[in-house]
């Protein structure tokens, strides 16, 4: 369906769902954080949903706009990564996975928002309400399950790896950490031999699918 947009339509289908997404992923990291007694994202005005304070040029503007531009049906960024200071936790590793764990959650929630929007616009039947509401309800969908599912990846310093070094013998956690550094380059690899498409199309065909189902489509 998205293939039937101009360039024009489809930034506009995709602007507030990619915002929503990056943003209330980061949102939902710091508000975690503060209900296990980290107050750092709070104290530095992060627990807001005003897009502005959580822009990252790269990871919200450029990466999703070459996405788009390129029509490769593939769309993801991030936003500036809110502050958390485990120090502050009673018991760090339980309390970072927990932190952790909360982004991807949010993105499965909004997914099914966006997928309820889908279906309120379908049961409408007025072309002009009905339509975006269902092309955003696609975007929605789609930008929100591919965030949750690579963000889930164990490759630091994504969520997964967070999660995952909960469960490591702490010497292990140590050393698995230090890949943090070379997180980035990873993940370019990754994207750019196709590989990380390979590792997601599977699971991400099978969870939209069941998303779709209950938007209608």
């Amino acid at each position: 369906m998205m293939n039937e947009l101009s360039l024009i339509q489809r930034i506009v289908v995709w602007i507030l769902p990619v915002i929503f997404a990056i943003t209330v992923h980061e949102v939902a990291h710091g508000w975690v954080a503060r209900k296990y007694g980290d107050n750092t994202a709070y104290a530095q005005g992060r627990l807001t949903l005003n897009p502005i304070k959580h822009i990252d040029l790269v990871g919200t503007i450029i990466i999703p706009g070459l996405l788009l531009l390129t029509f490769t049906g593939f769309v993801f960024g991030w936003a500036k990564p809110v502050p958390v200071d485990p120090r502050n936790f009673k018991n760090p590793r339980r309390d970072m996975a927990m932190v952790a764990l909360a982004g991807p959650v949010s993105n499965i929630i909004m997914a099914l928002l966006w997928a309820l929007i889908a279906r309120l616009g379908g049961l409408l039947g007025i072309e002009f309400i009905t339509m975006p509401m269902i092309y955003m309800g696609i975007a929605g969908i789609s930008i929100n399950l591919v965030l949750a599912l690579i963000n889930l990846l164990p490759i630091p310093p994504l969520d997964g790896s967070r999660i995952l070094t909960r469960f490591l013998p702490i010497r292990m956690a140590i050393q698995y950490d230090k890949l943090e550094r070379w997180g980035f380059l990873i993940m370019l690899v990754l994207l750019y031999t196709k590989v990380l498409g390979l590792i997601l199309a599977y699971p991400m065909f099978i969870i939209q699918k069941a998303f779709f189902s209950i938007a209608g489509l």
